[in-house]
């Protein structure tokens, strides 16, 4: 990387669009340094108001997302709108899909968009996203939108990058049984029933109110059912009544909590060390040997994984069933 990450963090604190991106750029792809690069950019970030967008494909969650974000412009707010598209399964890249549906507000002055790949990740985002979402809070922005590609009852690790969730569904597609059914229910703080001018629209958001009313919410209020039509403009002045008292009830709020950190850490030292157990299997041959015996019917996954886990785990009773064993 030509410039340092210092360089790179006070242009882009300075408005610099083109700093931001290859900021971002290289720590998506994981340049060398980009551990230096992101704790340079933590001081500087936890001021954004950090708003998830998921559910299910074809809820129109890009059409609403593009109309949330061009309300918000109008109010003053800088933006930045994480659209996280499938993987290209030749690439590896994000296939792009979002950012052209949102091609009408891309020019708007605020706004930066940026696609990303899942990468393969279940939950619908991939690791790297909720780096660039610290790097867009530290550049300045007031509120980060992050579109996920939409896997239904996997998508769940908005949550950890989001201070509030909004799980977009609509009428006709069996949402409101999967989601009676689905861990989704338990993440989200608003329900949207988008498409409402379709039949059936009513009849979702009162099975989804009715279902809400006899769950138990310790911690937080009972989520909202919104009707909309991001088409169509109806019922967008309720959600962005909804979504403005939350941006601004984040800027009253503290620092994160020490279960958020904790939490942030141990993903970081599980990525850390998948990392260098992959790369160095992959050096020692020993993987590939124990793949060739599965093949040959002389071993199992099992006992490969039993075989290989003493090579980086001091006590491997977890694995073996000798707990304690040195």
């Amino acid at each position: 990387m030509e410039r340092s990450w210092e360089d790179l963090i006070q242009a882009m604190r300075q408005g610099s669009v083109r700093a931001l991106s290859q900021m971002i750029t290289a720590v998506e792809n994981r340049e060398t340094g980009w551990h230096e690069g992101m704790k340079a950019v933590y001081p500087f970030s936890g001021s954004a108001c950090v708003i998830g967008i998921t559910g299910s494909p074809g809820a129109g969650k890009s059409t609403l997302t593009s109309v949330i974000a061009r309300r918000m412009a109008e109010q003053g707010l800088s933006l930045g709108i994480i659209a996280v598209d499938p993987s290209s399964p030749f690439s590896g890249g994000a296939l792009l899909g979002d950012r052209l549906r949102m091609q009408e507000i891309s020019t708007l002055p605020g706004i930066f968009i940026r696609s990303m790949a899942t990468r393969g990740s279940l939950g619908g985002l991939c690791q790297a996203a909720r780096d660039v979402t610290r790097i867009l809070d530290a550049s300045g922005k007031d509120v980060i939108l992050i579109e996920t590609v939409g896997v239904g009852q996997d998508e769940i690790d908005v949550v950890r990058a989001s201070d509030f969730v909004m799980l977009v569904l609509f009428p006709g597609s069996g949402d409101g049984i999967q989601v009676i059914k689905a861990g989704t229910m338990e993440i989200a703080d608003l329900f949207v029933v988008n498409k409402a001018d379709r039949d059936g629209a009513d009849e979702m958001a009162s099975e989804i109110a009715a279902m809400l009313s006899l769950c138990a919410f310790e911690d937080r209020p009972v989520p909202q059912v919104v009707r909309t039509s991001a088409l169509n403009r109806i019922g967008i002045d309720e959600l962005m009544s909804v979504l403005t008292g939350i941006v601004r009830e984040r800027k009253k709020r503290r620092l994160p909590g020490s279960d958020e950190v904790r939490e942030e850490i141990l993903e970081l030292v599980e990525r850390e060390i998948s990392r260098l157990v992959r790369q160095d299997l992959a050096k020692n041959g020993r993987l590939q040997q124990s793949v060739d015996l599965i093949l040959a019917k002389k071993s199992d996954p099992y006992t490969a994984a039993a075989r290989l886990l003493p090579l980086f785990v001091r006590s491997s009773g977890a694995c073996s069933g000798q707990e304690g064993r040195p």
